[in-house]
């Protein structure tokens, strides 16, 4: 066995947690297959290094495959010793985050090491929605692999060398890796929408770390730190980050706390981790531009909501509320992206975004910053789906359309002056801010800088929610 490999596998486990923390478990075990030479063969720990330890004093289960172990093949044993800390972990209500390098299937045990694939998986669905499930990968995760990382919550991507993929690039009939890399971070970041972050080990490990500080140790815990930064704190800027979201919520939260999921995938929609009075938020807010460090505009959008940021959101929504995390909605959209691909998911993606924000029982706070239009706006958490509490911003818009296209629609055929005069009619006594408060839709029209303090009280006094739901199995949506 290669020294070099075999400490890659545990360096990187010493890199993740807490110093001289970790403990392995089963570090003898090895494989027991004598088929095709295997009797002969030596396989330390079977591939794959399994245990425990801390992150900022917390504890978490940890696997590192080792490449250098047939490959870091999955067998009988390499499976069963991560069954059997997926059972440690749920015994114990701790976080599993796999560090994946990794050839695939171990030819040479065939059928003990398709059940081992399957044992895994049913320890991953068995967790899921009690303890975080977090993998990055460093090397090569294909085939029946790929599914792991798929299974889990939280998925990170080595930049240059990790590759994932169900069928290899050049297996893609019409494809070569050339042409289009389906298997790079790049592309199941922006296209698959499976990574959340890709970057060096280093970068990786260190936002795993901050992940887990943010995230809570299983469904029945709370996730909150000490809150530093003033309750009351007037965000004067806020006015100005209506189209960049990611700003408006770094801004809002605890002293600029931010962590972002899936990035590069539908970056019309913003999903993202904060902290407000200490406590974990998940926020999910319309983008229509993004800055980049210069403070220049580096991308803009049209301001719809998307089939994929749909998806995006939907998903995050379903796990702030298996994991009892409060979400905070930011609202600014105009309706739905009007584009062939995005129309092949959007109503099966929009309908999924509406049967997550109205199944989550958890605290949900809603914050109108700009238009609101149209069934788009009902399903970014709307009252009408059961937002909690809902708050704009004076200079906001709920309607169904903009003023001018609706006086277009009811009095086509007039004259300019006649389009005019109605469209400002309509803005006034359908799109007014004012006119949504009235009848109940919105219960306080806040000014910008004054966002933070009147969310931070809707979720204090939201802390004890409690709310009932039809007695079934679960939603089919």
């Amino acid at each position: 066995m290669s020294n070099t490999a075999q400490s890659l596998a545990s360096t990187r486990i010493a890199s993740l947690l807490d110093e001289n923390s970790f403990v392995e478990i089963g570090g003898q075990v090895t494989a027991r297959s004598t088929d095709f030479n295997m009797a002969g063969m030596e396989t330390p720990s079977d591939g794959v290094i399994t245990g425990y330890g801390v992150i900022n004093g917390s504890l978490v289960y940890v696997y590192s495959q080792d490449a250098s172990v047939m490959g870091g093949t999955i067998g009988e044993m390499h499976a069963k010793k991560i069954a059997r800390l997926y059972e440690f972990a749920q015994k114990t209500g701790a976080p599993v985050i796999g560090l994946v390098d990794c050839a695939g299937m171990r030819l040479q045990e065939a059928t003990d090491a398709l059940n081992g694939f399957g044992e895994i998986y049913m320890a991953q669905a068995m967790a899921s929605g009690v303890i975080p499930q977090i993998t990055a990968v460093f090397g090569t995760c294909g085939g029946g692999m790929a599914l792991i990382p798929a299974m889990t919550d939280f998925t990170f991507m080595e930049s240059k060398n990790g590759k994932l993929f169900v069928n290899s690039p050049n297996a893609l009939d019409g494809n070569h890796v050339s042409k289009c890399d389906t298997a790079s971070a790049d592309f199941q970041g922006e296209e698959a929408g499976l990574v959340d972050f890709a970057g060096t080990e280093e970068e990786i490990l260190g936002q795993i770390r901050n992940l887990v500080s943010m995230l809570p140790a299983n469904n029945e815990d709370e996730a909150y730190t000490e809150c530093e930064d003033d309750l009351n704190r007037a965000c004067a800027d806020l006015a100005n980050c209506a189209g960049d979201t990611g700003i408006l919520l770094s801004q809002l939260s605890d002293n600029g706390i931010y962590f972002e999921t899936k990035a590069a995938y539908g970056k019309d929609v913003v999903t993202a981790f904060i902290q407000l009075n200490g406590a974990t938020v998940g926020a999910v807010a319309n983008r229509s531009e993004i800055y980049g460090e210069d403070g220049t505009v580096k991308e803009k959008m049209d301001g719809t909501l998307s089939a994929r940021g749909a998806k995006k959101a939907a998903d995050f929504v379903n796990f702030c509320d298996a994991f009892c995390i409060p979400v905070l909605t930011i609202t600014n959209v105009t309706g739905f992206k009007a584009t062939k691909c995005s129309e092949r998911t959007m109503a099966k993606n929009a309908a999924a975004l509406t049967a997550a924000f109205a199944n989550a029982t958890v605290p949900k706070v809603n914050v109108v910053v700009g238009k609101a239009y149209g069934s788009a706006y009902v399903v970014m958490n709307s009252k009408s789906i059961g937002a909690d509490m809902v708050f704009a911003w004076p200079n906001a818009e709920i309607g169904m359309m903009d003023a001018k296209s609706a006086a277009k629609i009811m009095y086509e055929g007039s004259d300019a002056a006649t389009i005019n005069e109605k469209a400002a009619e309509y803005a006034t006594l359908q799109n007014n801010v004012t006119s949504a408060a009235r009848r109940g839709y919105v219960d306080t029209i806040i000014e910008p800088e004054d966002t933070r303090k009147y969310v931070i009280g809707a979720f204090e006094m939201l802390y004890t929610k409690r709310e009932d739901r039809p007695d079934r199995k679960h939603g089919t949506v």
